[in-house]
């Protein structure tokens, strides 16, 4: 078992991964708000946090990965009054949009994904116990927590109480002790169609004291790792803290880890600015491990900037790997000189989770393979895609083999080429669906046109 080495925002230092008894790793990572279609940059950290767990489980520890979903929010209320919808339909919707979607990533679901309309009880008996130790008050059917009654309060975004704004504008304002305060619960406004019983009143909760209980519930106080992006750090994280701080006479996490942002054009990718590029829409396209490795290709702590030139390197960073494979022998170990670039790969992983570093050896090891006549398996290669969510990669196929699998498949192609060339699209268009009904994706790489079988995605 490696020693591993993660950035803790807190500290601002790299700090050892200390597990607990048994070797168990507690992970809770801010999963997304479903009022819509998510977006890549909602994938980063469910691409970084779910590998980090395959990493951790690799090198002997027993993690436990928790990755909520926020379905209690007024950004729901807004979206659904907009859409002339309830807002329990739209998010139950959009929740299933978002498993569907990162379903399609191909490196499996989390450990438990927790509803905050689903954690009520927990919530409620949170605030019960802040309202209980004088850390919060009831104004009017609202609860708010006193920021200044946490001493500590800003030591993890590192920020001064005079530079804080908690971002709730002018809601609740006039019934707030102090400005700097944020809201545990609102009472029911006119207008908004679910709320829940609460001894101070009916309402819902406050976003912060929803991850605070879900987190606690599944984790306990003290686990190991809470993540999530740097847009959450200040006001999300930080108030996290100070409510288990204060109910709980504890730090609710030993490390905390941010990821960067995917920026488009320069700026943090996000549904309120309207510069997204929608998942599912990007996996159509390029494809999950195309997607995947342009997500690893950057150091999660690094904001990765998004563009179709940065998937196209990806797609033929994927495609070196799969024509690599073609030449190397099924199940059988890679040869001796070749280990320290997996060496290498794994004490990347142990640094920080440093996948660009960690890429590189790979590519060292393939680099190596491709170099020796013949004799070398693919057992090691497929040990580190595996750890990468890449470990349903399988060897290019050359047009030979699909000749011979389904020659009117290559038919098609030709003919859906040509149309492209004409400027026909629906006809291009038509043929693309015919070659899916026959069990072929059809994949416009940088190269030009693959054919690739459905089940080998």
């Amino acid at each position: 078992m490696r020693e591993v080495l993660l950035h803790d925002t807190h500290s601002g230092k790299l700090r050892p991964l200390q597990a607990r008894a048994g070797a168990r790793v507690g992970i809770y990572a801010c999963g997304p708000t479903v009022y819509g279609r998510i977006h890549v940059g909602n994938a980063r950290p469910y691409v970084l946090f779910g590998l980090l767990r395959r990493f951790l489980a690799h090198e002997g520890y027993e993690p436990t990965l928790v990755v909520n979903i926020t379905d209690v929010n007024d950004k729901i209320y807004d979206a659904a009054r907009a859409a002339g919808r309830p807002s329990a339909e739209l998010a139950r919707e959009m929740a299933a949009h978002y498993r569907a979607d990162t379903d399609a990533l191909g490196i499996g679901r989390p450990d438990y994904e927790p509803l905050a309309s689903e954690t009520m009880e927990a919530i409620v008996a949170y605030i019960a116990a802040l309202l209980e130790s004088g850390h919060a008050y009831e104004a009017g059917g609202d609860v708010y927590f006193r920021v200044r009654s946490d001493e500590r309060y800003g030591c993890l975004s590192h920020r001064r109480l005079e530079d804080m704004d908690q971002g709730e504008g002018l809601e609740g304002a006039e019934r707030k002790r102090d400005p700097l305060d944020f809201a545990l619960w609102k009472r029911r406004k006119e207008g908004e169609d679910t709320s829940w019983p609460a001894p101070w009143g009916e309402g819902r909760p406050g976003w912060h004291i929803e991850c605070s209980a879900m987190a606690e519930e599944r984790l306990g106080v003290g686990f190991e790792i809470h993540g999530g992006g740097s847009d959450l750090l200040f006001p999300h994280h930080e108030n996290e803290a100070a409510q288990t701080r204060s109910a709980r006479g504890g730090e609710l996490a030993k490390i905390w880890m941010h990821n960067g942002m995917v920026q488009l054009t320069g700026e943090k990718m996000a549904k309120s600015a309207g510069n997204i590029a929608p998942l599912h829409e990007v996996l159509a396209e390029h494809g999950p491990h195309a997607v995947v490795m342009y997500l690893i290709s950057g150091h999660y702590r690094q904001p990765l900037a998004f563009s179709q030139s940065e998937l196209h390197n990806a797609a033929r960073r994927i495609q070196r790997i799969r024509e690599a494979m073609r030449r190397l022998e099924p199940g059988a170990p890679g040869p001796p000189e070749l280990s320290g670039h997996v060496r290498d790969f794994f004490d990347a992983l142990a640094n920080d989770f440093n996948t660009p570093a960690a890429l590189a050896a790979l590519f060292e090891w393939v680099r190596a393979a491709n170099s020796r006549a013949h004799g070398v398996g693919d057992a090691e290669l497929r040990e580190m895609l595996a750890v990468l969510g890449l470990g349903s990669l399988e060897p290019l196929r050359a047009a030979g083999d699909v000749a011979e699998r389904d020659p009117q498949a290559l038919a098609l192609l030709e003919q859906r080429e040509h149309a492209r060339r004409e400027r026909d699209f629906a006809t291009a268009d038509r043929l693309r669906e015919q070659l899916r009904e026959r069990g072929w994706d059809l994949r416009d790489g940088p190269d030009g046109p693959e054919l690739i079988a459905a089940h080998e995605r």
